[in-house]
């Protein structure tokens, strides 16, 4: 196997050597190379048994790179272990330059495959994408939209392949790498903490491109049902209305039938099989709003198709709360390889078309969140999902176990079948707690493990630079919990309390943190203490809250003025 690998290295080189050589002397328009076609993924050349590994998603890119004047390659970070992150930016600009993106007036849509890099179809999918791209398809998309591709985020974890991780996935056979980066940390968990310098280095890229789009392919598993693809707009309660209303009402339902029209396949919003009580409560088709009602009702003894998480640590909840649309792919594990990548690629090239056609729309829905303040509104600070008032179709499916020869072990295969089942259907979250958004936060300068945090998020801030007498609130602690069991490096900590007046001066150096700016939504997530995925939960402020009566940080609800 080792040597089949060499030699198919050493082909694989040759393909390189001829292209280039071919390259120098063509003269032919972008596009007009012809030798681009012939150059496959790892996963093509393998017939889907293998994935592509780092240097040879390198080795592609910068191939493609060189091919066409609408491909730009640089990079936008660094694994922990030290690789620079790929990234193509794709379009009618001079350059991959932040200056040239923005200024390009354009639609931006990240892009971004291999978070968890044993679901390695979106990695796939978006190479033979960028292949399609450096042919010339797609030329009307650089009309309206810029595009940043990332095929592969954990790069890290790319490289630790197994043939049994991910055990019972279809594919494929030959290994798949790990699902966490080199730390052990789930990176689609690392959004608000910033622990990795993966998620550091994806933050750095939102703040400096600012894409108006991102769009995260994986592979889900779990419940046997028959959609190729499941999806997800942002879940957490606090996203701007109209991201929400858009994705829901119209992108993700014509995109859905779309791929219905032309691959006959089916897609659906995310969710698992199960049952559940509980109230009724939002919901309705895909988790759109719906009529909130009280009692059990059906939802008792019912299946329910519920959902996966409203928190921003999980990146379309994150983007969402960064005033940005975000689409969650979720290719079905069970499905083989290469349908997988073709479900992804297809959905992708969906989402781009819907893109190019309302690109103006986007935009400007966008600035709207962006220039909308928060400030005295009634946000989420805890939330949960409940089921809908009226059941709704899932298509259920079935499968059967097959060998996978060289793990020894049994894998799951998805089997062409379609059961539709009505359930009840748990797609929106609902608040259990609210506060009001403040006007401010004030941040001792001492806490600085917070001030890094928001400062990499990209919050704007800023000392008040005299002292000043103010009334404000501050926190008057109940009770704060430590979990029991560590995730992802941290025991989670809750508080309980109430913010109460207070008149109080500050000192000079004390940090401002205005609500009413663009990130407002995400900095009232990161700084309230009940807030179930901020600050305080991942343990920022420990070492103040030890033995503490009051939270370090005060806020104000009456504007502020420096």
């Amino acid at each position: 196997m080792q040597r089949s690998f060499r030699l198919r290295s050493l082909l694989f080189l040759m393909v390189f050597a001829a292209f280039f050589s071919l390259l120098a002397c063509a003269t032919a328009p972008p596009g007009g190379n012809t030798n681009i076609d012939s150059l496959l993924t790892t996963a093509e050349r393998s017939s889907f048994d293998e994935t592509t590994r780092y240097a040879d998603v390198i080795e592609l890119m910068n191939a493609f790179d060189a091919s066409s004047d609408r491909m730009h390659m640089t990079t936008f970070g660094y694994t922990y272990e030290g690789l620079a992150l790929p990234m193509m930016v794709v379009g009618d600009v001079s350059d991959a330059s932040r200056e040239a993106v923005v200024n390009s007036g354009k639609t931006r849509v990240w892009i971004q495959g291999g978070i968890h890099s044993g679901e390695a179809c979106g990695k796939e999918a978006m190479l033979m994408m960028l292949r399609d791209l450096a042919l010339g398809k797609h030329a009307e998309w650089d009309d309206s939209l810029v595009l940043l591709i990332a095929p592969l985020y954990n790069a890290d974890g790319n490289e630790l392949v197994k043939v049994d991780n991910r055990g019972s996935q279809n594919g494929p056979v030959a290994g798949m790498g790990q699902r966490p980066n080199a730390q052990g940390y789930d990176l689609n968990r690392d959004h608000m903490k910033l622990d990795s310098p993966e998620a550091r280095s994806l933050v750095q890229m939102m703040n400096n491109y600012d894409p108006h789009v991102a769009i995260d392919l994986h592979t889900t598993n779990g419940t046997r049902h028959a959609y190729h693809v499941t999806y997800s707009p942002p879940l957490h309660p606090n996203t701007y209305t109209q991201i929400d209303e858009m994705l829901r009402g119209d992108w993700l339902p014509t995109v859905t039938q779309q791929i219905k029209d032309k691959h006959g396949w089916d897609y659906y919003y995310y969710g698992n099989a199960g049952f559940g009580g509980g109230a009724r409560g939002r919901g309705g088709r895909g988790g759109r709003r719906g009529v909130s009602g009280g009692g059990a009702g059906q939802a008792q003894g019912m299946q329910v198709w519920r959902t996966f998480d409203h928190r921003p640590r999980f990146n379309n909840n994150y983007v969402g709360l960064r005033n940005r649309f975000a689409i969650l792919s979720e290719a079905y594990a069970y499905a083989t390889f290469e349908d997988r990548v073709m479900a992804s690629l297809w959905f992708v090239e969906e989402i781009l078309n819907h893109a190019a056609t309302n690109a103006d729309a986007i935009r400007e829905i966008v600035t709207a969140a962006d220039q909308h303040s928060i400030i005295g509104e009634k946000l989420a600070v805890r939330a949960s999902f409940l089921p809908s008032e009226e059941p709704v179709e899932i298509l259920m499916g079935e499968t059967e176990p097959v060998l996978n020869p060289y793990s020894g072990r049994t894998i799951t295969q998805r089997l062409d079948a379609v059961n539709p089942v009505m359930m009840l259907e748990a797609g929106t979250a609902q608040p259990t707690e609210t506060e009001t958004a403040p006007a401010a936060y004030f941040i001792p300068v001492n806490e600085q493990a917070a001030l890094t945090k928001l400062e990499l998020h990209g919050m704007i801030m800023e000392p008040l630079g005299t002292e000043i007498m103010i009334q404000a609130e501050q926190f008057v602690i109940q009770s704060s919990t430590e979990a029991e069991r560590p995730f992802q490096g941290h025991n989670e900590r809750t508080l309980v309390g109430s913010w109460e007046p207070i008149e109080v001066t500050l000192p000079a150096d004390t940090i401002v943190v205005l609500v009413g700016q663009p990130l407002g939504r995400l900095a009232f997530s990161l700084l309230e203490p009940r807030s179930d995925d901020g600050l305080t939960n991942w343990n920022v402020f420990d070492r103040s809250l030890a033995g503490a009566n009051v939270f370090p940080v005060l806020r104000t609800s009456e504007e502020f003025r420096r």
